[in-house]
């Protein structure tokens, strides 16, 4: 597997990153301990979690996709072959939520713990603190990777306005600066990266590592009318928002290239966002080995022009 560099970091990672968001929700720790093994075994080795995972379930309370993580990297001896990136920022509980210096570095620490090493190669803004200056963060940042804690740092969810200013603060400063965005990127999802964000990141080489590949599911082909929604835990939310005439006409387009390829699907949708500019490791998740089985399929499926042409026409804001 080739691996990629991300931004300016010195990090090189696979072509897809495993979301870890379904490790300890919608996966158990046996499953999960499976699927990162044959995650490494095909060939890929990026990472991607957060403390926040899966505080939103019932009876959780965040870390548990992160303890999970640490317990197979406990238990297999692999941190050395893994790029592991984690986040920071999301609502932990009363006061422990935003990038205040001080709350960065705690949460670091339990990160750390959590995870079983002593050191995140990729630590990221979860959300955008505007409460916070940039300065602030950035230099608590700074002071991390200093101290050999971090290798670099990312963010999550911010705006083209805000990330320019982010890098140009680090620049101004001299503090570390995101090497790596996550935003909202699929077929489905295309304008929150492209208007904007994407030439951002290519104008400063910052590295792209959107989140929703698959658009919580919806471009597998699994949800295509509302007695769907039922199908997995996702499935509600899904529908509202994916499951109108664009939608079914991203599916439609989907299927006519996947019958080309004798191949699903999700496997086409994922194969799409590697040939688009500027991205370089779209995060994906897998809750059995079949679904990671497509993910392998995805990164060597080589689309012909004639199936871009019709993926982006059908997947334009309008017809």
């Amino acid at each position: 597997m080739q691996l990629k560099p991300l931004g300016r970091s010195g990090l090189q990672v696979s072509p897809l990153t495993f979301g870890g968001n379904v490790f300890g929700w919608t996966v158990d720790e046996r499953t999960s301990f499976a699927l990162l093994d044959a995650w490494l075994d095909a060939g890929f080795n990026t990472i991607d979690t957060a403390d926040v995972y899966s505080a939103w379930v019932p009876g959780h309370t965040g870390g548990e996709s992160e303890t999970i993580i640490g317990k197979w990297l406990r238990a297999s001896g692999k941190r050395d072959r893994i790029v592991l990136a984690t986040k920071v920022g999301k609502p932990m509980g009363p006061d422990r939520k935003g990038l205040k210096p001080a709350y960065v570095r705690a949460a670091l620490e339990a990160s750390l713990q959590r995870l079983q090493t002593d050191h995140i190669d990729l630590y990221q803004s979860h959300d955008d603190d505007q409460d916070t200056p940039l300065e602030d963060s950035l230099g608590a940042f700074t002071d991390l990777i200093r101290a050999g804690k971090v290798r670099a740092i990312g963010a999550s969810n911010y705006t083209a306005e805000r990330l320019s200013l982010a890098l140009e603060t680090s620049q101004r400063l001299g503090l570390a600066r995101y090497e790596s965005l996550q935003p909202l990127y699929n077929l489905y999802d295309r304008a929150v990266f492209e208007d904007g964000l994407q030439a951002v990141c290519r104008q400063h080489d910052v590295g792209v590592i959107n989140f929703y590949a698959l658009a919580a599911g919806f471009l597998t082909g699994k949800y295509r009318d509302a007695a769907d929604a039922g199908k997995s835990a996702r499935g509600a939310n899904t529908v509202r928002k994916y499951l109108n005439p664009r939608g079914l006409r991203i599916l439609a387009a989907l299927d006519a290239v996947a019958e080309r390829h004798d191949t699903r699907p999700g496997v086409v949708a994922v194969a799409w966002l590697l040939t688009r500019a500027g991205v370089t490791s779209p995060i994906a998740s897998a809750t059995s080995l079949e679904q990671l089985a497509d993910l392998v399929a995805a990164a060597r499926l080589g689309l012909q022009p004639s199936d871009l042409a019709l993926l982006d026409a059908a997947s334009q804001e309008t017809a």
